[in-house]
């Protein structure tokens, strides 16, 4: 009877240890886990991990007490160090500010021309440029500046108003149909009032400007003549500086095919662009327009 009592007799169980089971590879006691044939071992906690854990404690109490770390209300505890990182941020614009304000002023005051024929220069404050117009404008525009459904390319050499870059400076700094008393001014007018036969063939014909289809000897191209020469020009090619695009290139603002013209013939256009000035120093405005008169003369728009 005692010999079936006795742990020493269980299985797997070694006679000089009792119940215990050992792996006679590492000389360690089992935890009596099995999976699969793999073991588990009853080995001690690594003894670098309890100081890693110890050390992790020991150093968050001491940043705790010498680092701003703990929110009271709308404030937070400074530390015993006074760290700020949004003071060194502060600083660290201004510092960054300060650095480019030498050649910065010079696009207050001196003329396009001037700026221009600076190559230092202009190499200088294209990458700010860069940046001016991807936080400002390439969100309508595009990031290469070529533009989008309602809103016109800027990377090619078909202009609203002129490419001359004091022109694109007033451009932005008052912008189009805006809230500014000096805000440029232009608008497709609704053709609500024309028959409904007659708007459709003046789509189909505007349609076919791009790829040269367009017969001007029609009944569509004379409507064309009668309703759309003062404004786009005699062949819709514009370039006529008062506002309107040209209808004859892929530029176009809000599409060219019949479908879409039909709607702007029936609903008119009347898109806004907000004016700059006091969003923008006239600085950044002008070297902005400098910046925006180069992209054409860039095939990837960047400088």
């Amino acid at each position: 009877m005692s010999n079936l009592t006795d742990p020493r007799n269980l299985p797997g169980a070694d006679p000089h240890t009792g119940n215990r089971k050992i792996d006679p590879v590492t000389g360690y006691d089992t935890t009596g886990h099995d999976w699969g044939g793999i073991t588990e071992l009853n080995t001690a906690f690594p003894r670098i991990v309890i100081w890693a854990l110890v050390l992790t404690f020991l150093y968050s109490v001491v940043a705790w007490i010498l680092l701003p770390a703990w929110p009271i209300g709308r404030d937070y505890t400074r530390g015993l160090l006074g760290l700020d990182q949004g003071k060194e941020a502060v600083e660290g614009f201004h510092d960054l500010s300060g650095a480019r304000q030498d050649w910065l002023s010079r696009f207050e005051g001196e003329g396009f021309p001037a700026l221009q024929s600076d190559a230092t220069l202009m190499a200088t404050a294209m990458p700010a440029a860069a940046r001016l117009f991807s936080d400002n404008c390439a969100a309508c525009h595009g990031t290469l500046g070529r533009g989008g459904p309602g809103f016109p390319v800027l990377s090619d050499d078909s202009w609203l108003w002129s490419g001359d870059a004091a022109e694109i400076a007033t451009t932005i700094r008052h912008g189009i149909n805006a809230d500014d008393p000096d805000t440029r001014y232009a608008e497709m007018p609704s053709f609500d009032w024309m028959a409904r036969s007659d708007r459709a063939a003046l789509a189909e014909f505007v349609a076919g400007l791009p790829n040269g289809s367009a017969d001007f000897g029609s009944p569509a191209g004379v409507l064309f003549a009668e309703n759309c020469t003062s404004c786009h020009g005699e062949t819709g090619a514009g370039g006529l500086g008062i506002g309107a695009p040209p209808l004859t290139d892929a530029a176009v603002i809000y599409g060219q095919d019949p479908e879409t013209v039909m709607q702007t013939l029936r609903r008119g256009r009347h898109g806004v662009m907000p004016a700059w000035s006091g969003r923008l120093s006239d600085a950044e405005i002008n070297l902005l327009a400098l910046y925006v008169a180069q992209l054409d003369h860039h095939g990837k728009g960047t400088q």
